[in-house]
């Protein structure tokens, strides 16, 4: 499978609309280069600093209309897509959120971030229940994080315990955390026996400069692909015998031992 991962400030001024037709622009892009799949950032329809009331106005259902624009691009290029976007829930609270579609434009997963970074996030966002769903796409068991939730190993671990192949990271990580990409992003790959996509913003949003580095964590250790700081799009192919050859010799999953972190030392 090929994913593409598009490193992307998005529209000037936040617009989904616009942003929309920019998403489209790339799948067809990401498509002619035989992607299968293309992960846009975190909150790309909207912006990610963008303040509460933003949030509340720009917020739509999983199902809203924006969703059945990416439908229709997903259908249009025959490509999957993953991208991030505020989510107006039950009850009104909002979430940070991303959403899978298949090539056919059908929904397969929408995810809503766990661990709020952060005043930012907290003043905008209701936290997600942090469910270990998974969608099969392409024959990968794929599961869905947002940024920070990557940097907490009991996220990916539980995506890996449920059967994941691929963990999908749309994310706005900013200056100076680039330690999440160069070191964070392929450990997670590697502890879990399974790849990591990560696509970030790039930039400058309000007081916050985002640092790009996009990056695909290898199961067998480091970066298939690492993006640099500016508008980008990187592709990466994964290989089920390299995830076959690096359950084989990794085997963490098969001999961790849950029963002894809760050990009592006393």
């Amino acid at each position: 499978m090929r994913l593409a991962l598009w490193q992307t400030a998005g529209d000037p001024g936040n617009d989904p609309a616009a942003n929309l037709d920019r998403l489209e622009a790339a799948a067809a892009k990401a498509a002619a280069g035989g992607a299968d799949l293309l992960l846009a950032p975190e909150m790309f329809l909207t912006g990610y600093n963008i303040g509460r009331e933003a949030a509340l106005a720009k917020a739509e259902p999983a199902e809203g209309p924006s969703a059945r624009r990416a439908a229709d691009i997903a259908r249009a290029h025959g490509i999957g897509l993953c991208y991030g976007y505020p989510e107006r829930g039950d009850g009104g609270a909002i979430y940070n959120s991303c959403l899978l579609l298949d090539k056919d434009g059908t929904r397969l997963l929408n995810f809503r971030k766990t661990h709020l970074f952060g005043d930012l996030d907290r003043a905008m966002f209701a936290p997600g229940e942090g469910t270990a769903e998974l969608a099969r796409f392409e024959g990968y068991g794929v599961g869905m994080l947002i940024c920070y939730d990557v940097e907490f190993p009991e996220a990916v671990r539980a995506l890996a315990l449920a059967g994941a192949d691929l963990v999908l990271v749309p994310t706005a990580n900013m200056k100076p955390y680039d330690a999440v990409s160069l070191y964070v992003v392929p450990a997670r790959a590697f502890e879990n026996e399974l790849y990591v996509a990560y696509a970030n913003r790039c930039g400058v949003e309000g007081e916050l400069d985002y640092m790009g580095l996009s990056c695909v964590g290898d199961p067998m250790g480091g970066n298939l692909v690492l993006a640099g700081d500016g508008e980008e799009l990187i592709f990466a192919d994964l290989d089920p015998a390299r995830l076959r050859e690096a359950r084989r010799l990794s085997t963490h999953l098969g001999v961790r031992r849950p029963d002894v972190p809760g050990r009592s030392s006393r």
